[in-house]
């Protein structure tokens, strides 16, 4: 089985502000669908993931400026192909989240 890294793009200043103005009981309803494709991922779902703050990127001459993309979370799943791994993330409820989010999915290659 392969691993791939799955990670989650949405506009970060609009999601950190809708999760701020969040209530419980609106953040457990948001919730439930990530919760529902996790159990539909089973053992494929190596890690959850986490939400994500947004980044530093470290360009060359060691200047670190805030990131260029709105990176806003990750999973990790293990499949046999990448095309498997896509099939996982069909229907995934990030993709309803609001207007700009994107998924991208890379194979994490090992190393040695």
């Amino acid at each position: 089985m392969k691993k791939f890294l799955v990670v989650y793009i949405a506009p970060a200043e609009e999601a950190m502000k809708m999760m701020a103005s969040a209530t419980p009981e609106q953040k457990a309803a948001g919730m439930k669908p990530w919760m529902d494709w996790m159990a539909k991922c089973g053992s494929a779902l190596l890690d959850g993931g986490a939400p994500l703050m947004p980044g530093q990127m470290l360009s060359t001459g060691a200047s670190w400026n805030p990131s260029l993309r709105d990176l806003t979370g990750y999973s990790i799943l293990q499949a046999n192909d990448i095309e498997a791994a896509k099939k996982l993330l069909e229907d995934h409820p990030h993709m309803d989240w609001m207007p700009g989010c994107a998924i991208e999915v890379s194979e994490m290659v090992p190393m040695g």
